[in-house]
């Protein structure tokens, strides 16, 4: 797959580079409004040249790559804020993809995932609460009691990511508040036409509600009615499913992170060597962007090998083989994109403030890296308990 897969990456780099990187910046500045129309064309290309959905399954109409091949992949769609988007293997849908794919019922994905995975439709997951701690999903407050042949929700979600447009959610809701915490949980897929389903908003971030895929929705079920088939996995399985649902996730974010830290790093070199400071010198020439400089290639280099030994470990032995690895990764990566978007934006001055670069959108948007998939402390300490138990 090597060869192959070095095909793809250099036919994704000049896709990004012809179609993607001169529009960017437009897009950013229309608001993401008006912008759905150009990106489905992009789409088709994207689908004519056999790159669509890369981590999906081949059945489903996906590439089928393993974990750590898309890793290699995620790492370019990263450069921009679009790729992952143009690719057809966007958050959430893409987690939504595997699970749908691992534990829906034939019916099931025939309903849900085989218009999700070819791109006709789009998805949300609910499981983030505004009065529950988000770094612990067994304290849920949404319940889904039992009644006959259905399931009757009723809760509060915030940060679900795309909910504007979806067409359906995947609702992380407690049915046996009397289990043991990691088996209250269950998983429901809930169409977003199912009356008692209600998008309040779409919730500022930095001071932007964003638009369609680019949207953290906050939700309310109120006596949401759906039948018991549309649960995912078995009754209690909440957490199981979501765990191998972000286990792989993180990985995805990760390599997605190292894409941002690459593209703002190339932005940083050509910013410091065409920047002219006065009597013939460029920022280039000054000792401290040098340090800079060479700091962050070996952060990247590092961080990057990092993630790949986290998805060759996933690969071969599951989540559970990798979840030290995983934590190390999440906060390990996520620092290092800070650190590089940073340098980056103060390189360019002013201008890395304006919408005039991607770095302001990186710079805003990417600073929740460190608290969504679990805060990065949290993965620390996860990190040093598991370090300390097998220490002699």
């Amino acid at each position: 797959m090597t060869v192959a897969l070095d095909r793809h990456l250099e036919a994704i780099a000049t896709f990004l580079e012809e179609a993607v990187y001169p529009r960017e910046v437009a897009w950013l500045q229309a608001g993401l409004m008006g912008c759905e129309g150009e990106w489905e064309a992009l789409r088709d290309r994207v689908r004519a040249l056999g790159l669509w959905a890369p981590p999906a399954p081949r059945a489903w109409g996906g590439m089928g790559l393993s974990l750590l091949e898309f890793a290699r992949v995620s790492e370019w769609l990263g450069h921009s804020p679009f790729g992952h988007l143009l690719f057809g293997c966007q958050a959430p849908d893409a987690g939504n993809i595997e699970i749908l794919a691992q534990f829906g019922t034939p019916e099931q994905q025939e309903r849900f995932l085989v218009p999700l995975a070819a791109g006709r439709i789009r998805s949300c997951f609910a499981m983030t609460e505004p009065g529950t701690p988000g770094s612990n999903p067994t304290e849920l407050a949404c319940r889904a009691r039992r009644d006959g042949d259905h399931y009757v929700i009723d809760g509060h979600k915030w940060f679900a990511t795309g909910a504007d447009g979806a067409a359906f959610a995947v609702v992380m809701a407690v049915t046996d508040p009397e289990a043991p915490r990691h088996r209250r949980a269950t998983q429901i897929l809930v169409p977003t036409d199912t009356p008692g389903f209600e998008l309040v908003r779409n919730v500022p971030v930095m001071g932007h509600a964003g638009a369609g895929y680019f949207t953290h929705g906050e939700v309310r079920f109120t006596a949401c009615r759906v039948p018991v088939a549309n649960r995912l996995g078995g009754e209690g399985d909440g957490f199981a499913i979501a765990q191998e649902r972000l286990g792989p996730g993180r990985i995805h974010h990760a390599m997605r992170w190292i894409g941002i830290c690459e593209r703002a790093f190339d932005l940083m070199v050509r910013r410091a060597r065409g920047r002219e400071m006065g009597r013939g010198e460029t920022l280039a020439e000054k000792p401290l962007i040098q340090v800079w400089i060479a700091e962050s290639r070996a952060r990247i280099e590092a961080a990057r090998l990092l993630v790949l030994k986290a998805a060759e470990l996933v690969d071969g032995g599951g989540f559970e083989a990798a979840r030290e690895a995983i934590a190390l990764v999440k906060f390990h990566v996520s620092e290092v994109m800070q650190e590089v978007v940073d340098r980056a934006v103060q390189v360019h001055g002013a201008l890395g403030l304006t919408d005039d670069t991607v770095l302001a959108y990186f710079y805003a948007h990417e600073r929740a890296a460190k608290i969504y998939d679990g805060p990065n402390e949290v993965h620390k300490i996860a990190a040093a308990r598991s370090i300390l138990r097998r220490s002699p």
